[in-house]
């Protein structure tokens, strides 16, 4: 038998990777000095914060609308086990997805990180989506993607202007 989930299930990992998230930004921002960096870092977290209200959000209309689309018929032997899937996520369900930091890493080596992750995040939502019957409200999931994929675009650029300053600062020195 296949596992099936249902978008239900999917918001509430959702919102377990956004907690853990936003974890993980908090701690990035413990790292530096950098008013800037510190400030990115804590914005992130405070996206990841409000992603995890807005697929609460979604999972209460789900849930709302239909409890068929929330729940499995009793005949079903295998059951998705929601826990061990977003243990499966980028910032998984851990007290600390933050413990990767060694404490050495520069400004640009923690925002490629953070990119890999987003990029991991929606490589996650993509392949959940496989689970999910368009019945259950598959096309939702489209809207993680979209957020995670901003996160991205903002990293990236800030990971740009981190390199430009960091070349302007290495052209300046002229022994």
């Amino acid at each position: 038998m296949a596992v099936e989930l249902n978008a239900f299930d999917v918001f509430e990992i959702a919102e377990k990777i956004e907690r853990n998230g936003a974890k993980f930004y908090l701690k990035a921002a413990e790292l530096f000095d950098d008013f800037n960096i510190c400030s990115l870092f804590q914005e992130l977290a405070g996206w990841e914060l409000r992603h995890e209200q807005v697929f609460a959000k979604m999972r209460k209309q789900l849930s709302e609308l239909s409890r068929e689309l929330r729940t499995f018929k009793p005949e079903d032997k295998l059951l998705p086990d929601v826990q061990a899937m977003a243990s499966l996520a980028v910032f998984g369900i851990k007290l600390d997805p933050s413990e990767e930091f060694s404490g050495k890493q520069s400004k640009s080596d923690i925002i490629k990180i953070a990119i890999e992750k987003e990029k991991d995040s929606i490589v996650y939502y993509t392949g959940l989506k496989d689970f999910v019957p368009d019945r259950a409200g598959k096309d939702k999931i489209d809207d993680i993607i979209k957020e995670e994929m901003h996160h991205v675009r903002i990293l990236n650029q800030s990971l740009k202007q981190r390199q430009h300053l960091e070349n302007k600062s290495a052209g300046d020195f002229n022994p």
